[in-house]
C-alpha cells in the first residue's frame, strides 16, 4: 500500500515495513519499538498514583490531570549527560507581583563539566553534567553501572547511548587491550559487568539512530562490482571444464 494511503500516525510503523527498513536486524527493530513505547521520564512533574480524589471544595470526586510537562531538549543535551532534565516554558508574574501581566519564561537545568572514570573503557571523560545525573550515578554505585543500567528514554542522551554501545561492545569482546599488563584487573572488571554482556551482532546497534541503522545496513548490503572480463573468463574456465569431461565421456564410451 503506498504511504499516502496510510493515516498519518501509521506512516512511521509502515515506512519500517518495507525497503531497507524491512531488513534491518530484528533485535533492533524490536528495540525500536520498546523505545517509542516507553513514557518519558518523570524528572519535571510528580505523576499521580490515583486517577480521581476528593475535590475539598465540595467533597465530591474529581478526575486527576496527570498530563506531564512538554520538555524540550536541546541539541546541547544529546552531547553531555543531563539525566532527563530539559528545558520547560512557562509563564512568570512580571516583579513577582500576581497583579501584574504573565510574561513567558524559559527554565533550564544547571550544567557543571565533570570528569567521569569509567572502569570497562579505562578512561576520565569531561562530560556536560546535571546535578540529577550526579545523583543518579552515585544511586547505581557508579559510572559504568549508570549507562549499562539506564534505558534510552531516560538517558536522553546520544553521548550517553554511544557509550553504552563502547562498553557493550569491549565487554562482549572481551577486549584485551584494557589493562594489557594486568590480566587479573581486566578479568575482574569483565567478572563484575557480565550480567550486561550480549552477543556482539546486537551490540553493534545499541544506540543507532533509524539513520545511522539504515547507513549500516546499506554497507552491509553493498557489493563490489566485478569487472566484466572477470565475468567473462569464469564462463570461458566453465565451458572449457564442461568441453573437456564430456570428450572424455565420449572417450569412454568408445
Amino acid at each position: 500500500m503506498p504511504l499516502h494511503q496510510v493515516p498519518p500516525r501509521l506512516w512511521k510503523a509502515a515506512q519500517l515495513q518495507r525497503g531497507i527498513y524491512a531488513r534491518l536486524p530484528e533485535h533492533y527493530l524490536r528495540a525500536l519499538r520498546e523505545d517509542e513505547k516507553a513514557p518519558p521520564p518523570a524528572v519535571h512533574w510528580r505523576p499521580q498514583e490515583r486517577p480521581r480524589e476528593l475535590d475539598p471544595a465540595t467533597g465530591r470526586r474529581r478526575r486527576v490531570q496527570d498530563v506531564p510537562l512538554p520538555i524540550y531538549y536541546p541539541p546541547a543535551s544529546q552531547e553531555g549527560l543531563w539525566g532527563g532534565e530539559g528545558w520547560v516554558s512557562g509563564f512568570r508574574y512580571a516583579n513577582d507581583n500576581k497583579l501584574s501581566p504573565r510574561v513567558k519564561k524559559v527554565w533550564k537545568p544547571q550544567l557543571f563539566f565533570r570528569q567521569l572514570y569509567s572502569e570497562i573503557l579505562d578512561r576520565r571523560l569531561t562530560i556536560t553534567v546535571t546535578m540529577r545525573t550526579l545523583d543518579l550515578i552515585d544511586a547505581a554505585f557508579g559510572f559504568d553501572f549508570y549507562i549499562l543500567k539506564t534505558p534510552k528514554a531516560e538517558l536522553c542522551s546520544k553521548l550517553g547511548m554511544d557509550l553504552k554501545r563502547t562498553m557493550l561492545l569491549r565487554l562482549a569482546r572481551r577486549d584485551p587491550a584494557l589493562h594489557p599488563n594486568d590480566p587479573a584487573k581486566r578479568e575482574a572488571i569483565y567478572e563484575k559487568y557480565k550480567e550486561f554482556v550480549i552477543p556482539v551482532e546486537e551490540a553493534e546497534w545499541v544506540g543507532l539512530s533509524l539513520e545511522e541503522a539504515v547507513e549500516k545496513q546499506r554497507l552491509r548490503e553493498k557489493k563490489d562490482a566485478v569487472p566484466l572480463f572477470r565475468v567473462y573468463i569464469e564462463e570461458l574456465v566453465q565451458q572449457l571444464q564442461e568441453q573437456k569431461l564430456s570428450e572424455s565421456a565420449k572417450e569412454q564410451r568408445n
